[in-house]
């Protein structure tokens, strides 16, 4: 017996066995706790759901002797009104629930004051991290990293949080600045490869591709930086199909609003990742497959339908039904489809876009309006529309601001907008303005049908987030100027009730912008 057991610990000393670890992930959630719906994809994600994802998943890898890390990649504010009434209570509250490890900060965590970030800090019982972040008020202190100490495991999870911020959330951060991820990591990464086996970044900062601006991307982060193991990241709402390894680094992002769960599974031994694979899981999404004899939609799952957690839900079932009174009362009433995806506003003018501005100029009685397609959020389908549908497209709480421009000013903000690239929430909406620019070069500028004189001064409304410079507009931040206190989404709902009369027969989609 004796020399059966001396076998046994030689041989456990020879054959070192891999660690399992296993990293789930979300990013960009958006207020999306409770399920929604899309089109031809009813009642797909929520919380609750992925609660059972991952509490499912966490008990097989630890039944064989494995851990589990949960962790946000940042932007839990903005976009559903029961959570944005709430400042984001309910997901906070929902993600204590699902024990999560961290999150990090995302350039949304900044669309209200600090104090309301600082509140949703002290409600978590998750770290929110973001090594890159100086509030010179000590308003906000992320941390800069934790350690995982699993015991046969070491893992070091540090936040970065997108420069771009200071461009596109200005509004409220009174001072605090962004410093170069690229730089932070550098100095970062070797003090963390020195505390754990694994070193992970936990990052908003949004995938690849070309961008305008002083800001770094997370392909651009593990080509100039050694020694991240991984980077799970988020802002740019990327689906992946496949998880890219740039410079010895694996990249995963898991697209947006909680439709999918990212599955990393590292095997790790003596301190190195001997082998991984990485998957998303879909939130109950859907294939609509037509309908039956009856006029029945068919559906079928993508993957495994999954229930959901009778706790989470529980209690987020009562957050709901904190705002609903007030969120389904009937503003009004559409015929056609007022369109606001992402995909169409960030390019060109839509139906709902041109309301939108339509509304502001009425409200404000200017010459000319302003407003940015990042602003606005989603479409409004036919049917009723309700208070709950204007705060979905228009979540931020945005205020009008008024300005008076020369025509030599306004000529500014449109060589600034037609220097943007398609796809960027800068891209430039209008109403009592048309126009065009031809390979960067604005032209055929009209102002209610005359052309734009340079030396004319006009009265003009934009939201305060552009009049604060945000998304780039600089141009407008010492023009002279007040805030109206009007929010954006009460001035849409009067604007419908009273100058539409409630009801919506069509409206114009024409471009008002024209790009060629």
């Amino acid at each position: 017996m004796k020399r059966l057991l001396v076998l046994m610990l030689l041989i456990a000393v020879i054959f070192v066995f891999p660690v399992r670890l296993t990293i789930l992930h979300v990013n960009d959630t958006h207020g999306h706790v409770w399920p929604f719906s899309e089109y031809q994809n009813p009642d797909i994600g929520g919380f609750a759901v992925i609660a059972n994802i991952v509490e499912q998943i966490r008990q097989e890898v630890e039944s064989e002797g494995g851990h589990v890390i949960f962790l946000h990649a940042g932007d839990i504010n903005t976009g559903v009104p029961e959570s944005d009434l709430l400042d984001a209570m309910p997901d906070i509250v929902a993600l204590n629930m699902m024990k999560l490890d961290a999150v990090v900060l995302g350039n949304h965590e900044f669309d209200n004051e600090k104090d309301v970030l600082a509140r949703q800090m002290k409600v978590a019982t998750f770290p929110f991290l973001s090594a890159n972040f100086n509030d010179p008020e000590e308003i906000v202190v992320p941390e800069p990293y934790v350690i995982k100490d699993f015991g046969d495991v070491k893992v070091a999870i540090f936040g970065l949080t997108t420069e771009e911020t200071a461009i596109l959330e200005p509004l409220y951060l009174n001072g605090a600045t962004f410093s170069n991820a690229v730089e932070v990591s550098r100095t970062l990464v070797p003090e963390l490869k020195e505390k754990a086996d694994v070193v992970i970044a936990l990052a908003h900062l949004g995938w690849g591709g070309s961008h305008e601006g002083d800001y770094t991307t997370s392909k651009e982060l593990a080509e100039q930086v050694d020694g991240i193991d991984v980077i799970v990241d988020g802002h740019s709402h990327t689906k992946f199909g496949e998880a890219p390894v740039v410079n010895d680094t694996i990249v995963v992002q898991a697209w947006e609003w909680g439709k999918y769960v990212g599955r990393l599974d590292l095997d790790v031994e003596n301190g190195e990742i001997v082998s991984w694979s990485w998957k998303t899981i879909p939130v109950n999404l859907k294939v609509y497959k037509g309908k039956d004899d009856a006029g029945k939609e068919i559906y079928e799952y993508v993957g495994t339908p999954f229930e959901k957690n009778f706790y989470v839900e529980t209690v987020l079932d009562y957050f709901k039904s904190l705002g609903d009174e007030k969120l389904n009362t009937v503003v009004g009433h559409t015929k056609v489809l007022l369109l606001g995806e992402r995909s169409e506003v960030r390019s060109k003018d839509t139906s709902l876009s041109n309301l939108i501005c339509d509304a502001m100029k009425w409200k404000a009685g200017a010459d000319v309006a302003f407003t940015n397609g990042g602003g606005i959020r989603a479409s409004i389908q036919e049917g009723d529309i309700t208070i709950r549908d204007i705060l979905t497209v228009l979540p931020f709480g945005n205020t009008l601001y008024v300005l008076k421009m020369t025509g030599s000013q306004m000529m500014e903000v449109l060589k600034y907008a037609a220097s943007l690239p398609e796809g960027k929430g800068a891209f430039l909406h209008t109403a009592g303005l048309t126009w065009k620019s031809v390979n960067g070069e604005v032209m055929e500028v009209k102002v209610n049908g005359e052309p734009l004189q340079m030396d004319k001064t006009y009265v003009v409304v934009t939201n305060n987030y552009m009049a604060s410079g945000g998304d780039g507009y600089s141009m407008f931040v010492d023009l002279p100027g007040y805030d109206t206190g009007f929010r954006l989404d009460d001035v849409v709902v009067e604007y419908v009730e009273k100058a539409l009369g409630g009801m919506i027969e069509s409206y114009d989609s024409e471009l008002r912008y024209v790009r060629e």
